[in-house]
């Protein structure tokens, strides 16, 4: 099997969430073809164990585990099943969100949507990487990668809640770089486009076009485009870097 990645990661011990399908279905599958074992972690449970199955048939060390990010007790458990697994944590992939008040003015947005992106992208995200602290701190050399967006970037409107959420997980990126520093763990954020998953489907076809004509370089973006960032940031490649946010996006934002 040919991988780009060169077994960057062998050995690695990574938990994603989110992995049943899209951005974290091809997470899971550049880790693994890094040489990572890999733990996905999603609410769709039969999903993730077809996706896991799937994987672990092209030769790679991927198995699956239910995850509802909105639970705090299933967050913990998740993590201990995964450090089971595993016999310990080297990084941590936060992946897992949700959308839910896209094409909704701030006017039209209602309360219960609001809560429920900020309960799983925010409070999800802080929950899950406290949970896999101790395991991080253990390795030595433990990395998180928080998935943010590129819309906080240039101001996506009608799809506030998650556009904030996910201005969150930037600020979040930095404060966590600078507790755990000392621990030796980085914490980076990885902002992507609007890349061609499922889960984007309900997009207009205007803002696909908008992204794709205003990108520097002028195609769809792929899950698979953001995969080589997700690795390196994992790596020992990226070691010394932390608190940052990399947009992944061709060009259509460059802050």
């Amino acid at each position: 099997m040919m991988s780009h990645f060169n077994r960057l990661l062998e050995g690695r011990r990574v938990l994603v969430t989110g992995g049943a399908r899209g951005l974290g279905h091809a997470f899971a599958q550049a880790l693994g073809q890094a040489g990572a074992r890999v733990v996905i972690a999603d609410i769709l449970d039969e999903r993730v164990q077809t996706t896991a199955a799937e994987l672990a048939a092209q030769g790679l060390d991927v198995s699956g585990i239910a995850l509802d990010l909105g639970n705090p007790d299933a967050i913990s458990a998740c993590v201990a099943e995964a450090v089971e697994r595993l016999g310990g944590l080297d990084g941590l992939v936060n992946n897992a969100s949700i959308t839910n008040s896209g094409g909704k003015t701030c006017e039209e947005l209602d309360i219960d949507t609001w809560d429920q992106v900020m309960q799983v992208n925010v409070r999800g995200t802080w929950l899950m990487t406290r949970a896999c602290l101790p395991a991080l701190r253990a390795s030595g050399k433990g990395a998180v990668v928080n998935l943010a967006s590129d819309t906080p970037l240039w101001g996506a409107p009608n799809l506030l809640a998650y556009v904030a959420s996910k201005g969150a997980i930037i600020a979040m990126t930095r404060s966590l770089a600078r507790e755990l520093g000392s621990d030796n763990i980085t914490v980076n954020a990885i902002a992507p486009g609007l890349v061609l998953v499922e889960a984007t489907a309900y997009v207009p076809e205007a803002r696909h076009r908008l992204y794709t004509e205003q990108r520097a370089i002028q195609r769809p973006q792929l899950p698979e485009d953001v995969s080589g960032a997700v690795v390196f940031a994992l790596s020992d490649l990226a070691r010394f870097i932390t608190g940052q946010t990399l947009p992944v996006n061709g060009g259509f934002v460059m802050p």
